[in-house]
């Protein structure tokens, strides 16, 4: 879990699942969407992320974390594995895609997370898990979500504007 923790300090603590999903999905839809075109395939360094992988690894992210939400929430046991963002990153197209389709396609997903999240009982979320050698909750993942997408915006705030 500590690996996680830097991820899930991010969320505001007063709000519930669902409203930190809907706040990090609308803040960052509020700036990403803004962003000059010029921005769309900038990397702020060598071997850095373009701002369209950025936005892909996100999406990716969320549903590998969604995929583990589900199976802990229905009480499987198999322990998961992790998954290597930067192989994900390598083998994804999202250079060739258009940004504000990445960008629908998270507004997309972001809707799919929340109506997963609304299907789960106050005992599911309690359930833990095994993903990439660590116990988390359904509920964590939950918070997780928000906190890795605020994550990334905080990056994009720091570096690539």
């Amino acid at each position: 879990m500590p690996y996680f923790e830097q991820y899930i300090k991010l969320v505001t603590n007063n709000l519930s699942i669902i409203e930190n999903l809907e706040t990090a999905q609308k803040e960052f839809d509020n700036l990403l969407r803004n962003l000059p075109e010029k921005k769309h395939d900038f990397a702020y360094g060598e071997g850095k992320w373009t701002m369209k992988e950025l936005i892909q690894h996100i999406i990716d992210t969320e549903r590998v974390f969604c995929y583990r939400a589900l199976c802990f929430a229905r009480n499987d046991k198999t322990e998961l594995p992790g998954f290597d963002q930067d192989i994900f990153v390598d083998n994804d197209n999202a250079n060739d895609r258009d940004y504000f389709d990445l960008l629908a396609e998270m507004q997309t997903l972001r809707t799919s997370t929340i109506q997963l999240y609304k299907s789960f009982s106050d005992e599911a979320l309690l359930r833990i898990g095994i993903a990439s050698g660590n116990e988390i909750s359904v509920r964590a993942l939950g918070f997780l979500f928000s906190g890795h997408q605020i994550h990334h915006l905080n990056i994009v705030r720091e570096r690539y504007l």
